[in-house]
């Protein structure tokens, strides 16, 4: 056995220790002590999100913002949906969407906005109105007329969860740094999209009302998305996390609009009732930020 055999054997035997430890399941005597890390562990555990570099503003040499459209009805971009049910679930694995809004109700996601431009901020109060609507029946109705009080069996309540979410915006720029002569692409905001809750009190109607639910300024999540795993599966032993997997762009995305003079104008507002078109148009978009790249290594 040579010397790289034996530097390769040793690496994968320290970092399969590693993983039995961390995940703790075939060591555990009780199933209270899975997952459960050793004091050890804790000591030298400095496990963080990976860093953003600095980049001075005078080392952009060009830059294009986008926004685009995460469909959660492709196959790629199920990790980000699933897993919708979690009554037969490990608490470890969570929805995208369920770790948002854990994130902004325990307090440890602050930036919360109305928009993707971070004009109007948003706090808990004002996220909760519109993911849960409230609606009394006509037997409280009647009885609030006779009795000027409605009981609480008489009001229906409906709460969006993960498996309303259709697709997530996000905005993101693209820009060339100079001094590393690369094209690079950094992550602003998130937005979860689904149907208003009324919608779910009210299904035979067939309302058709998606909205942004809420935008995040995505920095401010990394933390939170660091913690939290994304099911990986081709091997259940190394999950990734929801930071990584969004920071190496491992989904696919439509573009639907672009910084311009037009006020920033989407495509549909000058690409009008024809699909096929206003793909085409987005791949035109995604053409053209690749060759900023290609230009830039031409004679």
């Amino acid at each position: 056995m040579n010397l790289k055999s034996v530097v390769l054997t040793v690496f994968g035997l320290v970092i399969g220790s590693q993983i039995n430890a961390q995940v703790n399941v075939l060591n555990a005597t009780t199933p209270q002590e899975i997952g459960k890390k050793t004091e050890e562990q804790m000591i030298y555990d400095n496990d963080s999100p990976l860093p953003y570099g600095y980049t001075d503003e005078r080392d952009i040499l060009w830059s294009k913002t986008v926004w685009e459209i995460i469909d959660l009805d492709e196959r790629i971009n199920f990790p980000l949906y699933y897993p919708i049910d979690t009554n037969n679930i490990g608490s470890e694995r969570r929805s995208l969407y369920d770790v948002l809004v854990k994130g902004i109700k325990s307090g440890r996601i602050t930036e919360v906005y109305a928009d993707s431009y971070f004009t109007e901020k948003r706090d808990l109060q004002d996220i909760s109105s519109s993911l849960v609507y409230s609606d009394t029946t006509d037997l409280g109705i009647e009885q609030l007329n006779a009795e000027g009080f409605v009981d609480p069996q008489y009001i229906r309540s409906f709460t969006l969860d993960a498996a309303d979410v259709q697709q997530y915006r996000i905005r993101g720029i693209w820009y060339i740094d100079k001094r590393q002569g690369e094209l690079k692409y950094r992550l602003l905001a998130i937005c979860p999209v689904a149907n208003e809750a009324r919608s779910k009190a009210y299904p035979d109607d067939n309302i058709d009302a998606s909205v942004e639910l809420f935008w995040i300024f995505y920095p401010d999540a990394r933390e939170v998305l660091h913690e939290a795993m994304v099911f990986n599966n081709k091997n259940s032993s190394q999950p990734v996390s929801f930071d990584h997997l969004l920071n190496s762009r491992r989904f696919n995305s439509v573009i639907y609009k672009e910084d311009n003079i037009y006020g920033d104008r989407s495509i549909d507002e000058y690409v009008v009732d024809n699909a096929l078109m206003q793909l085409i148009e987005s791949d035109r978009i995604k053409e053209q930020i690749r060759n900023i790249e290609m230009d830039l290594w031409s004679y």
